[in-house]
Formats: structure tokens, sequence, C-alpha cells
């Protein structure tokens, strides 16, 4: 691929990046608007003529990785798993 066809995919897909930015900030003010309206109702639940909408709390319990790390080291160190990935980056 030649510098300038280079140049030119780079253009294309910042221009693709930014609308999608635009795209994703719109869809998200909709989001809002909607939860925002839920909550104002005080209802989690939604139903349309073909669609549903929820917003409900989820509660999740994760390990806290750096609480272990502090109080057991050995068995951290023993169960950590290193990854390799390969990043994209446009500057």
């Amino acid at each position: 691929m030649s510098i300038n066809e280079m140049d030119s995919k780079i253009k294309e897909l910042r221009e693709l990046r930014r609308m999608a930015d635009e795209l994703t900030a719109e869809m998200e003010a909709i989001q809002d608007s909607i939860k925002a309206h839920m909550d104002a109702e005080g209802v989690d639940t939604i139903n349309g003529t073909d669609w549903k909408v929820t917003y409900k709390a989820v509660t999740s319990s994760r390990l806290d990785t750096n609480a272990l790390k502090k109080a057991l080291p050995d068995l951290a160190q023993q169960f950590t798993k290193t990854t390799t990935a390969r990043r994209f980056c446009i500057a």
C-alpha cells in the first residue's frame, strides 16, 4: 500500500471514528433520558408494543486482586496468568 493510499485510509478511519463517537454520544443521551423517565416514574421495567426496557440494579462479586496480592503474594503469583495482545493505535 502506498503512502497516499495509507493517508487516505487513515483519514477515512478517523472520520468514521468521529462519526461513531457522535453516534455513541447521541445513543447515551437517549438512554439517559429513558433512565431519567423510569427513575421519575419509579419503575424498573417498561413494555411497549415490540420492546421491553429494564433498568435494574445488578450486584456482582469480584476478586480483589490487590488485596490478595498484599495478603498472600505467593498464592496470587501462583494463579496469575499473563497474556499478550496486539494494540492498534493511530496518533
